[in-house]
C-alpha cells in the first residue's frame, strides 16, 4: 500500500467563503472595501501571512499594518468552519483509500490550528496519520521540506501527492514526487502548464488513479 499526501484548501475543502468572511472583517476594521470570492481565491495558496499581505496591497493599506492584521486574521480564522464545504466525493474517497490500507496525510499552508479545527468539524481527524500546517516548520510550500516531512511521518512506501494549485505542483516537482492535480480548486495557471502525473475533476476518479500509480 502507499502513502497519499493531500493539500487541504482547494483540494479537499472549499474554504474560500470562510476565508473571505474573516478577511473582510479584518479589512472592515481598517475601513477598507471587502473582497469578493474570486479575489479571495486568487489570494489563497501561500499561507496566511502572504494572504494578508495581498489583502493589504490590493487595498492600498499601509504595509506596517501587516502584523496587526495578521494577528487579527489568525484569531478569527481558528474557528472559521461554518461556510467551508467538502468537495463532492471527498469523504467517500478518503474512506475508500484508507480502507484499502493506504496511509493518508495532510500538507497544507493553512496554519495548524484552523487545519485541525476544520478536520474535526468534518469528522476527518482520524483519517490522517500525519498533518503538517503552514506554521509546522520554518518553511512553507512550495519549499519541499513540509511535504517531505509529512512523507517521512507516514513511513515507508510509494508516494502520491494530491493538490489543486500552482504552489502544489511546484512543491511536488521540487520534492521529485508524483503529483495528482485536482482541477476544480484554486489554481491560477492552465492545467497544461502545471507539471503533473495525473489530473482529475471528480474524487470518484482518485482511487483508480492511486491504483494505477501504485501498480
Amino acid at each position: 500500500m502507499g502513502l497519499i499526501v493531500f493539500d487541504l484548501d482547494g483540494t479537499l475543502i472549499d474554504s474560500a467563503p470562510d476565508i473571505r468572511a474573516v478577511g473582510n472583517r479584518v479589512l472592515a476594521e481598517q475601513g477598507a472595501a471587502p473582497m469578493d470570492l474570486a479575489e479571495t481565491r486568487s489570494f489563497i495558496g501561500n499561507g496566511a501571512p502572504v494572504l494578508v499581505q495581498r489583502m493589504i496591497a490590493a487595498r492600498g493599506l499601509d504595509p506596517s499594518l501587516h502584523a496587526t492584521m495578521l494577528t487579527r486574521f489568525l484569531a478569527l480564522y481558528e474557528k472559521a468552519v461554518e461556510l467551508t464545504v467538502l468537495y463532492p466525493g471527498v469523504a467517500d474517497c478518503l474512506e475508500t483509500l484508507a480502507g484499502q490500507g493506504h496511509r493518508l496525510g495532510i500538507c497544507t499552508n493553512k496554519p495548524e490550528a484552523p487545519t485541525h479545527a476544520v478536520l474535526r468539524h468534518f469528522g476527518l481527524s482520524d483519517r490522517f496519520l500525519a498533518v503538517l500546517g503552514g506554521d509546522s516548520l520554518k518553511q512553507r510550500k512550495p519549499d519541499s521540506a513540509p511535504l517531505l516531512a509529512c512523507v517521512r511521518a507516514l513511513g515507508e512506501g510509494p508516494v502520491l501527492y494530491v493538490g489543486d494549485s500552482d504552489v502544489d505542483a511546484e512543491t511536488a516537482e521540487r520534492a521529485a514526487l508524483p503529483f495528482a492535480l485536482f482541477t476544480e480548486g484554486y489554481r491560477k495557471a492552465a492545467v497544461k502548464d502545471l507539471p503533473h502525473a495525473h489530473a482529475f475533476d471528480d474524487f470518484t476518479a482518485l482511487p483508480d488513479i492511486v491504483a494505477r500509480q501504485f501498480a
